[in-house]
């Protein structure tokens, strides 16, 4: 099937690399008009969206002066695709109070800063679909070493079910997705930082995170975007307020 949004506008968040790029890609093969956006705009190029826009969740009043000019150029989105994030390593003994704020404001209150912004919009049409990105490490499962960032995660999936069951009846659909480990480069990132903190080889680094796989691979950042597509689609017009896994077996 071809086009599955077409006509629809996607606002898609860290969309320079791994997950988020290929969601703003897939949104735009399937006929979307699509902004894609990165805290590095050098790395949006090569996405073949209608806009490609610096952008700085962190920032309240950025995200609200994007939105503004998203309404004046486009109209009101359709889709979300809220994608920004980080990955602490440590339990709470190895989590100081900035990494728990910062952790929290650029995994959980971004997504707040952008659903406020543009939820409006979608309000006034009477149609929406938000995507927000949580993970395999969250409520739906504990994993050494990921204390704050696990906590982030699960806020997201309750930050989902609340914006899903307010709006519930007013169009807007709100839902999340949970992926395993999945290849890009912020895990390459990881695995070398684990590889020099350890003094354990990068390969070794790499067959723990395949191992923690019940399928035995790591999975990619197109299979995340292929789930992404179908929430955002019309296709899942009685979905909403729901973690979805795509986790080759994780929370098994």
């Amino acid at each position: 099937m071809v086009g599955r949004l077409h006509g629809k506008v996607a606002l898609v968040t860290a969309a320079g690399q791994g997950i988020g790029r290929a969601i703003a890609e897939t949104f735009a093969r399937e006929g979307a008009t699509v902004i894609a956006t990165d805290l590095d705009p050098a790395k949006l190029s090569g996405i073949q969206a209608a806009k490609l826009v610096k952008l700085d969740v962190l920032s309240t009043d950025a995200v609200n002066a994007l939105a503004s000019e998203i309404a004046r150029e486009f109209g009101a989105v359709d889709i979300l695709s809220n994608n920004a994030g980080f990955v602490h390593h440590g339990t709470v003994l190895e989590c100081s109070d900035k990494d728990w704020d910062f952790s929290f404001d650029l995994n959980v209150k971004s997504m707040h800063r952008t659903i406020k912004a543009f939820l409006p919009g979608m309000l006034e049409k009477g149609r929406g679909s938000i995507v927000n990105m949580a993970s395999g490490a969250s409520s739906v499962r504990g994993i050494p070493n990921r204390y704050v960032y696990g906590a982030t995660k699960a806020a997201v999936i309750g930050l989902t079910k609340a914006v899903a069951a307010d709006f519930i009846r007013r169009g807007v659909r709100c839902n999340a997705i949970c992926p395993g480990t999945i290849e890009s480069p912020s895990l390459g990132e990881r695995i070398e930082e684990q590889s020099r903190r350890a003094g354990k080889p990068r390969d070794a680094v790499r067959q723990d995170f395949i191992d923690r796989q019940p399928m035995g691979r790591l999975g990619t950042a197109q299979e995340v975007a292929n789930l992404a597509l179908f929430l955002a689609s019309d296709e899942a017009s009685y979905v909403t307020g729901q973690s979805h896994l795509v986790d080759g077996g994780f929370a098994l």
